[in-house]
């Protein structure tokens, strides 16, 4: 008996083609060949509902290319799809400050998104005063 998964969108009884997964960490939605297992924090999709998804305002939809003349998605698609799940949540990387270069007010060090955090080299730790409060 073959089991056919459907689509994770409600009342909908289509049989699932991709697979859904999100990159939190980088704002990213990434659809592809369907996986070969059900997996957690996944979302099958019918072709209808894939070519409909959209993504929140900020975020970033990746499309991978789904081969139509196969008989379902192969391994090599899958450690694809994997791959660009771990690639996208990978933190990027930070240049290291050449010797000389001055690290101080409005340095960036960190960026996730569209929040930075800056590295400023004032002696004080203390949150700057407010004059209304």
């Amino acid at each position: 008996m073959s089991h056919v998964r459907r689509c994770s969108r409600t009342a909908c009884r289509q049989p699932a083609v991709f697979t859904l997964t999100y990159v939190y960490a980088d704002s990213t939605a990434v659809l592809g060949p369907l996986a070969a297992y059900v997996e957690p924090h996944c979302y099958d999709l019918c072709a209808v509902h894939a070519e409909r998804l959209t993504a929140p305002r900020g975020w970033e939809v990746v499309r991978l290319p789904v081969e139509t003349s196969g008989g379902g998605p192969g391994s090599d698609d899958l450690e694809a799809l994997a791959d660009a799940v771990r690639e996208a949540a990978r933190p990027p990387a930070r240049p290291e400050p050449s010797p000389g270069e001055p690290v101080g007010e409005g340095q960036e060090t960190l960026r996730r998104g569209h929040l930075r955090v800056v590295k400023s080299d004032r002696g004080d730790q203390r949150p700057p005063h407010h004059p209304n409060g």
